[in-house]
């Protein structure tokens, strides 16, 4: 009896172990999306276009399958002085044994160079772009249950085009999309603390992913989710916007605002490299527990639209 339960207490170890992340490359990716060559990353800039290059050949090194043999899906909108500004949304997906569709996002750009001041944006948002690309390898190698669109969103800093173009015009059928899973700030909290924002109008996911957090280091914590809580409701300000708006259910993981944030000091070396490996960890065994339990999302939704 003692050997069986050594055995099942080796294997749950073993399993935690293998849902995990490549530390060199998550921390290499962010490093190198974060560095002055890309100059902030600001949308319609030389450096925004090499960063989406370096993010597409990424892509390709995780195997994520594109549409008609591309990744890159441009789109255009007209700032606050009604100036057209072209960005370009990176799509790629793995295909699962159904076609109910998880989409994982990040967005690349930032805010480009101020007062000749580089913005490098490491937590906000190479961070996230980096983990999608983390969870991106794992699912070349584990394949899902259901088909993972994975989007790196441009002109997030813009008012949250890239989500508003791609779900005016989907590359795939709307129905077909059952969640959103979002990542914006992920590296960065000296309390080891990271938010999950959604459950207070989808409660299921709360039971689904609140043990995802053990043995990694970090607490996940729900909140800034309720309805007219002003900026403390943290459904609109990022890439899971638009899909909470469609009644699309949705996890955005990040943490609070910093010393950092929207500054020169937002660079590779103010991140906290520990938390920001055990941060992704945590996110990509959400999303291990979100894609095996999809199918009660999905219903649940379509019970609570029935509601309406």
């Amino acid at each position: 009896m003692k050997k069986l339960v050594l055995t099942i207490a080796l294997l749950s170890v073993f399993y935690a172990n293998a849902q995990n992340i490549d530390r060199s490359k998550l921390l290499k990716d962010i490093e190198t999306l974060s560095a002055d060559l890309f100059a902030g990353r600001k949308t319609g800039t030389e450096g925004n276009k090499a960063a989406a290059d370096y993010i597409s050949a990424r892509f390709t090194e995780a195997g994520l399958k594109s549409f008609q043999d591309k990744y890159r899906h441009p789109f255009s909108f007209k700032n606050r002085k009604s100036e057209l500004i072209n960005g370009t949304n990176l799509i790629g997906f793995v295909k699962g044994k159904y076609d109910d569709v998880i989409v994982i996002s990040a967005h690349y750009d930032h805010v480009g160079v101020n007062n000749s001041q580089i913005y490098n944006g490491a937590d906000d948002n190479a961070s996230g772009v980096s983990a999608l690309l983390g969870i991106a390898e794992y699912f070349k190698v584990h394949k899902p249950r259901n088909t993972l669109l994975f989007i790196a969103f441009d002109a997030e800093e813009m008012g949250l085009q890239g989500a508003y173009a791609f779900l005016k015009e989907p590359i795939i059928s709307r129905k077909s999309i059952i969640m959103n899973v979002n990542m914006d700030m992920i590296s960065h909290n000296k309390k080891s603390e990271l938010y999950a924002v959604g459950t207070y109008k989808t409660p299921i996911l709360k039971e689904i992913i609140e043990d995802a957090d053990d043995n990694s280091g970090i607490n996940i914590l729900f909140g800034h989710d309720i309805p007219n809580s002003g900026k403390d409701d943290w459904t609109m300000q990022s890439d899971q916007g638009p899909f909470a708006k469609e009644d699309i259910p949705f996890i955005y993981f990040g943490v609070e605002d910093h010393e950092d944030y929207h500054k020169p000091s937002d660079k590779f070396a103010t991140i906290n490299q520990n938390f920001f490996h055990s941060a992704s960890t945590a996110i990509l065994r959400s999303i291990i527990k979100l894609d095996k339990d999809l199918n009660k999302i999905k219903t649940n939704t379509v019970n609570s639209l029935k509601t309406k």
